[in-house]
């Protein structure tokens, strides 16, 4: 990098605060901060959803991927996440949007308290968190990696960089400080991965090689194939089911997206945009990491360099500043909005239980502690973000894949399948046995029979198999043992059903801190 390419960074870092302190004018309390009041247009909201399920993981993970095994990176992570979207669009969308509308929650956990009971809603929102500090701290690792590879700053340094910059915005403005980077986030990937293809087609055309005859190559050798090594047709189906719940509110900060439009229909619409976007994108952006073995020598075993040590080589300074800048848009985008729904959930749902004093907050006092909690989960993820490398961790994809991916689905079952008619029998008995099953499952699988299994579990397995027995715990046990009382029949007729009428009858959420299923609603 020179003074070109630092101006640019400097530039959106200065953009990024400067949109956090205007959107700080738009919030005037929880609901603001949190949901955006429900104001949110559909089409912005559909872009914050799209660009918030991005990091720099991408350009170094799953970078690696694309150099070692080719398209499978595509077809076996974004692809599955465009149809589970497009699935969600129908099946979770509008009604995570009547969350907000017809319960008047801020959280996407807050109305477990009345689907479950307290219990079952405080161990999904104390698991979430920590899984998602985790995640965030793989994300901050990711973008340090990339930035020591540019600048020559040191992990820790470019942890601390890229974290107190999402601090100050995210914090100031809450979700729309969060939407509007985003948009803007948006434009900039838009130029960056563009000026990137175009430089990989001048390149591969320079070389003689071609736009089409590069997958004759023999260092391109059985890339084209879909399915490929550890990624085959069991670890497609598992991403696809976990993928399905996670980027449809599983993982908590899309749902927020959701819940801060107008109404269900726009919800809906904005689900559809972000699918079409992860569909047809995400193939801009692979092209040029498919190529890399064409074009550079990764350093790194897993070959998570190789899209940085491809631009260096093909961008020229100005340019280079700009894909810089689009590596951090991508984290700065997933870890705001990361922070913004962990602090719904901390202020919400946990910090009411803890203590009195919080279920009397007013409009400014909760504000404030949303803030704080903001602040305080950045800080520790990017604690942990140090320690990404450690033996604990491993490397930055084994923490978004394995753990991520593994831990998700225990979590999200219960609060994904608890808003659907379907699953109406299944109540607090079958959430918390599922949730638990889920995460010992995890725990077994990776670690006590992948020590004793000869070249360890297939890592399809590793992901897929605490999913499948929360999956089927929470269906059995709500078929063994129902528990579908009137009142929580009722929260779940509220969230189903488009009758205003209908839904005017059904309880309210219990108070925070209640355990109280089904108080009556206040009209």
């Amino acid at each position: 990098m020179n003074g070109l390419d630092w101006a640019v960074l400097i530039a959106y870092f200065g953009v990024m605060v400067a949109i956090g302190v205007w959107s700080h004018k738009r919030v005037d309390d929880v609901s603001d901060f949190f949901t955006a009041g429900g104001k949110m247009p559909w089409w912005l909201s559909g872009i914050s959803h799209h660009m918030s399920g991005y990091s720099a993981v991408m350009f170094t993970g799953y970078a690696g991927i694309a150099y070692t095994y080719g398209v499978t990176s595509f077809v076996t992570w974004s692809f599955p996440i465009a149809l589970g979207i497009a699935i969600g669009s129908k099946l979770f969308a509008p009604r995570i949007n009547r969350l907000r509308s017809r319960l008047h929650v801020a959280s996407p956990l807050e109305y477990l308290k009345n689907r479950y009971n307290l219990p079952t809603q405080q161990a999904l929102a104390w698991s979430g968190m920590l899984l998602k500090i985790v995640d965030v701290g793989a994300k901050w690792a990711a973008i340090a990696t990339l930035l020591s590879v540019f600048t020559g700053v040191s992990l820790n340094q470019g942890i601390l960089i890229t974290g107190v910059i999402t601090a100050i915005y995210c914090t100031i403005g809450g979700l729309w400080a969060d939407a509007l980077t985003e948009l803007g986030q948006f434009v900039i990937q838009l130029l960056a991965g563009l000026a990137m293809f175009v430089a990989v087609v001048v390149e591969l055309d320079d070389r003689n090689i071609g736009f089409l005859g590069a997958w004759d190559e023999p260092a391109l050798h059985g890339h084209g194939k879909p399915l490929v090594g550890p990624y085959g047709t069991v670890f497609l189906l598992a991403f696809l089911f976990i993928k399905l719940f996670e980027y449809n509110g599983g993982m908590l900060n899309q749902a927020q997206r959701y819940m801060a439009t107008a109404g269900p229909h726009e919800a809906s619409r904005s689900a559809r945009l972000s699918a079409v976007l992860w569909l047809v994108w995400p193939v801009v952006l692979f092209f040029p990491m498919w190529m890399s073995p064409l074009l550079v020598q990764a350093q790194k075993p897993d070959g998570s360099d190789s899209y940085a040590l491809m631009t260096e080589q093909l961008l020229p300074h100005g340019m280079l500043g700009l894909v810089i800048v689009g590596f951090f848009s991508h984290t700065m985008a997933m870890c705001s909005s990361d922070a913004n729904a962990i602090a719904a959930v901390f202020t919400r749902d946990v910090a009411p239980v803890l203590s009195a004093r919080a279920r009397d907050w007013g409009e400014r006092s909760g504000l404030i502690a949303a803030r704080i909690t903001t602040v305080v989960f950045l800080g520790l993820s990017m604690a942990v973000a140090t320690q990404v490398n450690s033996p604990t961790f491993k490397d930055i994809i084994t923490v978004v894949i394995k753990w991520v991916a593994g831990l998700m689905g225990p979590i999200a079952i219960p609060m994904m399948l608890g808003l659907l008619r379907t699953f109406r029998r299944s109540g607090p008995t079958a959430a918390l046995v599922s949730w638990a099953a889920g995460l010992l499952a995890f725990w077994l699988v990776n670690y006590p029979i992948n020590w004793n299994v000869d070249g360890g579990v297939p890592l399809q397995y590793q992901v897929s198999v605490p999913l499948a027995v929360s999956l089927v715990l929470y269906i059995l046990i709500g078929y063994l043992k129902p528990e579908d009382t009137p009142e929580r029949l009722a929260i779940i007729e509220r969230i189903n059903t488009d009758d205003d009428s209908a839904a005017r009858a059904v309880p309210a959420p219990a108070q925070a801190g209640d355990n109280v299923v089904g108080t009556p609603a206040k009209e």
